[in-house]
Formats: C-alpha cells, structure tokens, sequence
C-alpha cells in the first residue's frame, strides 16, 4: 500500500502542473473514445443486388423513405373514388318543360277549336254556305312550334306534336299525369352518363302500361325518353379535395434504427437494395460522419469534467487529489461497461442490466461530492447507450441509458445523510428496488411480450446490479480512503471508535485531557452544524486536538488531581515552551500514526498564534524584557471553519470550567468576550467564517454550555451524608 500511495503521490505532483491536467483530460478522452469506437463503426458488408444475404441486415439509422412516400400516396390518392353530385333541378326543369309541352298543345288545341268556331259561325251567315274548314296537320303543327322554342322542336317529331293536339281533352290531361309522373319517377333517381339510355327503357317500359289511343302513346313514349337526360355529374372540386385529403393522411414512410431490412439468406431485390442504399449500407466509402458525432460527445464530456475540476472550490493539493480519484473510478466504470458491453457478441442480449451502475456514482458521492457523482452518472449512461447498442453500429440504447442515470441518482439520494458501511449495503439495495421498477416500467412501455424466464432474467439482472454496486463500493472504500488520504465520513466515524489507540492513550494517560476532549467536541459539533460545517469532523478532530499533552499530562490543568501546579517552580519562557509543544508534539504523534492531514490540522491550528496571556503577564511581573510574539503560539491560523470553531470551543470550554457556578448571563458574556478577543487578535483572518456565522456560533455555544453547566438541586446535609455513605 505505502509503494501505492508513493506511486500515487507522484502522480498528483505531476498533476500541479497545467500541461499534466490538460494531458489528463485528453487521456480520459481518448479511453471513452476508444470504448465507444467500435459501436459506432459502420459495418462493411458484401451486399449486392440479386445476391442472397449472408447475415440479417439491420437499418443502423433511422432515416425517411421519400420514394415509398410517393409511392403510397399515389396509392392513397388512386383508391379514392370520384364524387358525383345530383342536380335536382335538372329534374324540375325537365318536368316543367314536358308540362309546358302538354300546356302548349292545351293552347293550340283551344286555338284551333276557336278558330273553327269562328269560321263555322260565318259560313252559316253567308247564304247558309258549307261548315267552317278543318285545319290541317302542317298548320296544327306549325302553331305547335310556335308556343315551343327551337331546340324543343328539333327533338321533337311533328308527329307527337300532331298527335297531342289532335287528342281530345280528357285524353290529354291523362297522357300529361301520367307522363310526368313516370318522368318524375325515374329522374328523381341518380342518373349518370352511361345510364342515360337505360332510364329512358324505364321511363319507356312504364307508359307502355297505360291504356290511350295507339297514336298518343307513341307520343307521350317519345316525350317520356326526350324528358330523361342526366342528372349526375362529376365534382371535380370534391374529388380532388378528398384525394388531396387521402395523400396528406399518409404517414411519412422511414427505415427505423434496428428495422429488419433484409433476413440471412433473403433474396436482395430490387427494393431491398434500394432500401440498403438509402441507408448507406452499400456505400463502398466508409462515412465519417459516426466517428465526428462520436467525437463531438466525446468533447462535451470531457469539457464538462474539465469545467467541474476547474471551478472546484478546494485546495490545489485537494483538487488534484480528486481529480485522480475520480479518473481511476472513472475508467474502472468504463472498463466494466465495455466489458460488459463485448458479451453482446455471443447472443447474449440484455447483459447491460448487469452493469452496477450505482458503484462509480456511490464512490465519488462519498469520496468528492454529490455534484460530481451526477455528473458522472450521466456520462456513464451516454456511453452506455451506444456501448449497449445490441451489435447494431451507430444505434443508441435508450433504455439503458435510462436504467444507468436511474440507479445512479436513486444511490445518490439514498446516501444523502449518512454514508456508513451498513448504509451502503442498504443503498445496493434500495437501487435494486429501484432498477427492477425502472426494468419493468420500460418493458411495458415497450408493449413487450416476454415469458417468465425473460421475466425472471430481468429480475435477477436488476437486484444483481445493486448489490454488487454495492459490494464494490465498500471493498474499494478503504482502497481509495488509504491510497488518497482521504478523510470520508466513514472514516471519521472509524476514528470516532473509542478502542482507537490513540484514543485509549489520552484516556489513559491524560484521562483530564480525554474529558476536556469530549466537551470540547459537542460544543464544536453543535456550531459546526448550525452554520453548515462538517460536524462530524470537528467532533473526531476534537478528539485528537490535544494529544499532544500525553507526552507530559501533568502539566496541563486539567490533569493534576491532587498535585501541585509544576509550573509554580518553573520560569516562565519554560512553561511557554512546554505548553506550546502539545500542539508540536501532537501534530508530530498523528503523522506517525498516519492520521489524516485534517486531523493533524485541527491538532496544529486550532490554537493558531493566540499569546499564552498568563506566562506572558508573569514574565513581565519578573521583571525581564519579552516580546510579546515569544509568548504565541507558532500557528498556522486556522484555515478552514471547522478549525476556527474548534480553537474557540477549546478556550470557551476551559473559561467555563474555571468558573465557579457559571450562571447563564455570565456565560454570554464570557463567549462573546472570547470571540472577540479571537477577531482582534486576528486569528480568524484566514478562514472564511462571516460575521453573521460568528453570531450564530456563538448564540450556538452558549445554549450547549447552559445545557452543560445547568444550575444542580442543593441537596440537604443529611441527604449529603447519606450520599458520601452510599
């Protein structure tokens, strides 16, 4: 392990350097570049036109198929039918025209009646000469065109004028009913072109039925068949409005990503090979468009991890130390997606369920942040969509793509309070849950049909991903905690432990230390977390911050129990110098014991360069020229809040305790007083705790010191006694 992190550390001295950053980044690039070159090669195939297919062809694009489009809408627009419309006052106005004839021959028969009226009247009164004359056909029928206009006369014959006005009255009016109504009869029905002929047999077929004079019904036939004309007609204007209608509701037609273009051993007609060259599978010149998109998402990963890194707000040293960390996660992720992903190759379908996605995602919540941890989650399931693109290069998985980013956040969130041991097994599980809800929910939106051994294999994969994320999780853990020095919640709560060696050296050795240790620490905790600091590492750092005092206890007050003060006999500038070296000595003991650098900060901070006013005062008592910088503390100031909290709790704490029945007024003014004291003196001037923080910790200490030092029941003398005796 120590060859590791030797290894380790060369690594991120090289890091400090910008060119090594910038190198870095370009590796990372280069592996997920590489990953993800094969998935999106285009396959070369021998695939020409009536050869029989080696293999089953899949479309690797999904892309519009313009020509088979056309080719449906001219179907659509074919199998729409023309429109005809009926015009019903086609109907009246033949029904008018054949009444307005038999109207006609009314008049001219009333005409000609008259007329021989007349000249019989005047026969008679001339010499009782010969009856009026009769008229003759040529003049009936010529009065007959006169009442008609020309067009009717044409189609007419002057036989069936002839014979309507040479019928008698009541013969007329018959003919006229039942000639209409025969004619209304067959042109209230749809008469087309072609079935002109027809109606006129039916109109013809019926006024043979009635019972007139030979000679009128020849006539009302003729008139009948000269009545019925077409009376349908095409709608240009509908029928191109419903094919227009038919070919806009055609569906655009596309070649889907992973449609079945051409079965193994399928003839490749034609159309098949038209549709294989639409998708440029018979492109002998290899695109280059896959390898530049799959550059271009390459690049947006790698400058969204290069953005994080760049406006992370820790150390350098701390930056760097990530930077590596989460490279070799990262590239341990990727390493077992595209092994996964190869499997693929022996029809084994699905495999990518398998992935633990929640492991890279679990490491780096707890080893850097949740930032990060999305980040990456997010980036490992864009990979996995083209690494899981089930043999069919250029193709996206979206399903697992989905399934990845669902587990990864689903560990982030669960790991959102505490990160111990149990809670990472509880984590794998809870993903689990998870990934078998988020399986199930995208094989019914699917609309798949699977049997219980699909079932169930999707089931397993699920659960599996999770424990195993899991089980990785915590076996790499201490791998990475060791290698990188890094101090994680885990970690603390380890170094919390009170059989630690350390631990059960103050205890044993400075047992006034350890109980000081233990007031300070819930004092600094409770601060800590009403500002938003971590908690959790003031109270273990206040558990190591006076260690150094085990090498000589007994000069330090709260360990002489019954003892005189040895620091009545000495000098001063001794006593300053055996004080001061607890903070040495103690930063000195956890770096042998290999603690980490944020313990040993807390050990050598927290008293940063505040003056030992008391051995300072009683030299200048003596008598001797000092300085007042003689008598501080040698620092470092506090760096960081955690520190500055703890170095305020360290005084308050022992001001509190050398006071005699401290009362709740006397306590405010004591912090605050200690406080203010630390501003003045300038030692918070390198931590970055605001004025309004500070009101906050110290509102924070005094409610806590209350709570310690609350005012007890004076217990009677007898009932002390029986006390002293129990």
């Amino acid at each position: 392990m120590e060859k590791i992190q030797q290894q380790l550390m060369k690594i991120r001295g090289l890091l400090d350097l910008r060119i090594f950053r910038v190198l870095l980044f370009l590796v990372l690039g280069l592996i997920l570049y590489a990953s993800m070159f094969t998935n999106v090669k285009p396959e070369k195939m021998d695939l020409r036109l009536f050869s029989i297919a080696n293999q089953t062809v899949r479309s690797p694009v999904t892309i519009s198929d313009k020509e088979s489009t056309e080719k449906k809408r001219e179907e659509a627009e074919d199998s729409v039918q023309d429109v005809y419309y009926m015009k019903k006052e086609t109907n009246e106005n033949r029904v008018d025209l054949i009444t307005s004839i038999f109207d006609a021959a009314s008049e001219v028969k009333k005409e000609l009646q008259d007329q021989v009226n007349a000249s019989t009247g005047t026969a008679q009164g001339q010499e009782g000469g010969n009856a009026g004359s009769t008229p003759s056909d040529k003049e009936i029928v010529d009065k007959m065109k006169g009442k008609l206009t020309e067009e009717v006369t044409r189609s007419i014959s002057d036989s069936v004028l002839l014979a309507l006005v040479s019928s008698s009255k009541e013969e007329l009016s018959v003919a006229k009913d039942v000639t209409i109504t025969a004619i209304n009869t067959v042109m209230n029905r749809r008469i087309p072109a072609d079935e002109v002929e027809n109606s006129k047999r039916l109109v013809e077929e019926e006024l043979k039925l009635t019972s007139m004079s030979s000679q009128l019904k020849a006539a009302v036939i003729e008139l009948g068949r000269y009545a019925v004309v077409q009376n349908e007609f095409f709608d240009l204007e509908a029928t191109q409005e419903l094919r227009e209608q038919a070919k806009e509701s055609v569906e655009p037609a596309k070649i889907l990503q992973g449609q079945i273009i051409v079965e193994e051993n399928q003839l490749i007609s034609r159309e098949v090979f038209r549709q294989l060259e639409l998708v440029g599978l018979t492109d002998n010149q290899q695109s280059t468009l896959p390898f530049i998109g799959l550059a271009l998402l390459v690049m947006v990963m790698v400058i969204a991890l290069y953005y994080y890194f760049h406006e992370l707000k820790v150390s350098g040293d701390m930056k760097q130390n990530y930077l590596l960390l989460f490279s070799i996660i990262f590239i341990l992720s990727i390493v077992m997606l595209k092994g996964i992903s190869l499997l693929q190759q022996f029809e084994f379908s699905d495999l990518g369920y398998l992935f633990p996605a929640a492991m890279a995602a679990m490491l780096i919540k707890i080893l850097v942040d949740d930032r990060l941890a999305i980040l990456t989650t997010i980036i490992l399931a864009l990979c996995g969509t083209i690494l899981f693109s089930e043999n069919i290069t250029s193709s996206l998985n979206v399903n697992i793509g989905i399934y990845i980013i669902c587990s990864g956040l689903a560990s982030i969130m669960f790991l959102s309070k505490q990160n111990q041991r149990m809670k990472i097994l509880q984590a794998g599980m809870f993903v689990s849950l998870v990934n078998i809800i988020i399986i199930f929910a995208l094989l019914f939106i699917n609309n798949g049909h699977y049997n219980a051994k699909e079932y169930t294999f999707y089931f397993g994969g699920a659960f599996t991903s999770g424990i195993i994320a899991a089980i990785l999780t915590i076996g790499l853990l201490p791998f990475f905690e060791a290698g990188f020095g890094i101090l994680s919640t885990m970690r603390l709560i380890e170094l919390s432990n009170p059989n630690h060696p350390l631990l059960r050296k103050i205890l044993t050795e400075a047992p006034g230390t350890y109980h000081h240790s233990i007031m300070v620490a819930n004092l600094a905790e409770s601060a800590c977390e009403a500002i938003g600091a971590n908690g959790l590492l003031a109270r273990v750092g206040c558990y190591y911050h006076d260690i150094g005092k085990t090498k000589r206890p007994q000069f330090f007050i709260e360990n002489q129990m019954n003892i005189e003060n040895p620091h009545d006999r000495l000098p001063p500038q001794t006593s300053k110098n055996i004080i001061v070296a607890h903070a040495i000595d103690g930063a000195e003991l956890l770096r042998q014991y290999k603690m980490p650098k944020e313990i040993v900060d807390i050990a050598e901070q927290h008293h940063g360069t505040t003056l030992l006013k008391f051995f300072y005062h009683k030299a200048k008592q003596n008598g001797n020229e000092v300085r007042e910088e003689d008598y501080r503390y040698p620092g470092p100031k506090a760096q960081n809040k955690e520190i500055a909290i703890i170095g305020i709790a360290d005084s308050v704490e022992a001001a509190v305790r050398s006071m005699q029945h401290p009362n709740p007024e006397q306590i405010e003014s004591l912090v605050k007083s200690i406080i203010a004291d630390r501003l003045q003196d300038g030692q918070l001037n390198e931590c970055d705790l605001t004025l309004k923080e500070m009101e906050i910790i110290s509102n924070t200490l005094c409610e806590t010191l209350k709570g310690i030092f609350h005012s007890r029941i004076e217990y009677p003398e007898i009932t002390k006694q029986k006390v002293k005796q129990a």
